[in-house]
């Protein structure tokens, strides 16, 4: 996550407590997606992490060695799985040059890329759903290795899970309806970057892309939740659209449980979460997005945020939330609507 806050303007004054009615478009019309979900497991996503947020890859500080030595194991994993680059792309990446990196703040940023990967759907293929995590982080600091493991480490590869469980569901006749981008952005530490570059430059017409679903910490555990890790914080669900919402709710209570912490969805908290994260450069332009978050621990942005320390029994039910999401937009009948400014 960006830690150093951008100054926006919050243009909304509704209240961050959310209707929690169903749609009329809900989820028992829906296939379950129950077997799907259970194949995002603890054990692939620790043998992920462990090689993404390890000192192998140096930290991965936006362009350098490391983070296109991590970015070159995530397209590896997407090969392994036959899930391809996206239709109108000739490989996987999206260059971004230097200029455009440093252009804001000049911090001497080298060439970098967002990553992508594609499933796309069998009856509304035009119409995409975006996943995306940043998959940069703050490299080596002092001569010490930053691992970023939590950050954001934990939401990279929970979109390589997420993607394997859709392929699994597509070879057995169960692909989404609606296709999915898989997004790993670069440049979310020096200012949302990637995803910015993402939105100005699109590869699919950002009036075709109904929602962005981005994950940005969701391996630990804050101070506010030490007695259970069974929760997740969701943010700008309904900024935007009462739909997303609604959706995000009904799945949660369907399929995963979790507790849904709404305190950081408040448009004057302090921390301004919104703002913060690669989800906030689609809903700019007035795309529904939901941000999925654990909230700030001890080792944010230390050395010590490490893959020791990750609780993969909840950074693989926030990955099921996630993707049980993703599934029920992507094969619901309307798109989510976009009913609040």
């Amino acid at each position: 996550m960006k830690k150093i806050l951008s100054l926006f303007v919050i243009a909304v004054t509704f209240s961050c407590a959310s209707s929690k009615n169903t749609t009329t478009d809900t989820v028992s019309k829906v296939s379950d997606p129950t077997k799907y979900m259970n194949t995002i497991t603890a054990k692939e996503l620790k043998t992920h992490l462990y090689i993404v947020a390890s000192d192998e890859m140096e930290g991965r500080e936006t362009g350098s060695p490391g983070q296109k030595k991590a970015g070159q194991y995530l397209i590896s994993q997407y090969q392994k799985n036959g899930i391809p680059f996206p239709k109108g792309a000739t490989n996987f990446y999206q260059p971004i040059p230097a200029a455009y990196l440093n252009a804001k703040r000049n911090e001497n940023l080298s060439d970098s890329e967002n990553i992508w990967a594609y499933i796309e759907g069998s009856e509304k293929p035009n119409e995409i759903i975006v996943i995306s995590a940043h998959y940069d982080h703050v490299g080596i600091n002092g001569g010490e290795i930053y691992n970023g493991a939590d950050d954001d480490g934990s939401g990279t590869v929970a979109l390589l899970e997420i993607a394997e469980a859709f392929e699994i569901a597509k070879k057995e006749g169960k692909g989404p309806k609606r296709s999915i981008l898989f997004l790993h952005v670069t440049g979310e530490e020096h200012g949302l970057h990637g995803s910015r570059f993402y939105s100005e430059n699109p590869l699919f017409p950002l009036a075709n892309t109904i929602t962005d679903i981005n994950i940005d910490m969701i391996g630990r555990r804050d101070e506010a939740h030490a007695d259970s890790n069974n929760y997740v914080y969701l943010i700008g669900a309904d900024r935007l659209s009462s739909d997303l919402d609604n959706i995000c709710t009904t799945v949660n209570e369907k399929y995963t449980n979790l507790k849904l912490d709404y305190k950081y969805n408040d448009p004057m908290d302090p921390n301004r979460f919104y703002e913060r994260s690669d989800h906030y450069n689609f809903s700019k332009h007035g795309i529904p997005s939901v941000f999925l978050f654990n909230g700030v621990h001890a080792d944010y942005h230390k050395k010590t945020d490490t893959p020791d320390k990750i609780e993969y029994d909840a950074l693989t039910k926030r990955a099921q939330f996630a993707f049980v999401t993703a599934w029920e937009l992507a094969n619901r009948e309307n798109r989510p609507v976009v009913d609040k400014k």
